[in-house]
């Protein structure tokens, strides 16, 4: 019996009998014996025609490397879908006097993050961000607000809030001590306590000044969220602030290494 045929036959018998199998009551097509058999045959036929293990590698690899090019084909359509909205909301992104920004204001980069305080990816990503922010500080760091788990766990609006309200009482400086320190507290998940945000914002110099309300700056970033079409947290965007183009920027919708910021740093940093 030819190879391609003796395979389709095998093939084919399998499949008729594990569909009868399904159909059927939950009765064994075989018996442990005859299963037993069955795979020595196979193992005796494999031993003797290796070719078929090779054609078999051939065919997963070719498989495996068809996915792949797939799968950078709908990444490449997606950061193209994601660079069209950044560039259509600019101005929301880059000049908003509301969103705390840390940096030179004459920078020619930007690192725009979509954060929310109770998230396990923003914490894992925090530190990346924190070597950036050390290794380029020439880039502009802006921190968008984004409390989405606030209908599960209440202090993730808390800290946000308490957030904006150090930017507004302190600065750039302080705001980035309190980030930092929320995110040290290595809490998230819902296990962010009041006394956590509290200190945090003791170690920024902030003190109560009353009640405050800042329901419109979350509005306004979870709107813009929206319109990038972000699903989630963290949602980091890398761009020049001037002469964006789908070439120069960089979506990034999840945690990622410094590395991976890096390059993106240094794709949006090259001159059109």
């Amino acid at each position: 019996m030819k190879l391609n045929t003796l395979t389709s036959f095998i093939v084919t018998t399998y499949i008729c009998f594990n569909s009868v199998a399904q159909a059927s009551a939950p009765q064994p097509v075989f018996t442990p014996a005859q299963e037993a058999r069955i795979g020595e045959i196979a193992a005796e036929y494999l031993v003797s025609h290796p070719e078929v293990l090779v054609a078999v590698s051939q065919k997963l690899q070719a498989q495996q490397e068809a996915r792949q090019q797939l799968q950078a084909q709908q990444e490449a359509r997606q950061q193209l879908q994601f660079a069209v909205r950044v560039m259509d909301n600019q101005v929301a992104l880059l000049n908003d006097t509301d969103t705390p920004a840390f940096g030179p204001e004459n920078a020619s980069v930007a690192v725009i993050e979509f954060f929310d305080y109770q998230c396990v990816h923003c914490s894992s990503v925090a530190p990346e961000l924190e070597k950036m922010m050390k290794t380029h500080p020439d880039v502009r760091y802006i921190f968008k607000e984004w409390p989405i788990f606030a209908d599960r766990w209440e202090n993730s609006r808390a800290a946000a809030e308490r957030g904006l309200s150090v930017w507004k009482q302190k600065g750039a400086e302080a705001y980035v001590t309190y980030h930092n320190a929320i995110y040290a507290t290595g809490k998230n998940e819902g296990n962010l306590t009041k006394e956590d945000i509290d200190l945090a914002a003791a170690k920024a110099g902030w003190r109560d000044s009353g009640k405050e309300s800042f329901t419109s700056a979350l509005e306004k970033n979870d709107a813009l969220a929206k319109a990038l079409s972000l699903t989630g947290t963290p949602g980091i965007i890398i761009m020049p602030v001037t002469g964006a183009t789908p070439k120069n920027i960089t979506v990034i919708p999840g945690a990622v290494p410094a590395e991976r910021l890096e390059a993106a740093i240094n794709k949006a940093s090259v001159s059109p």
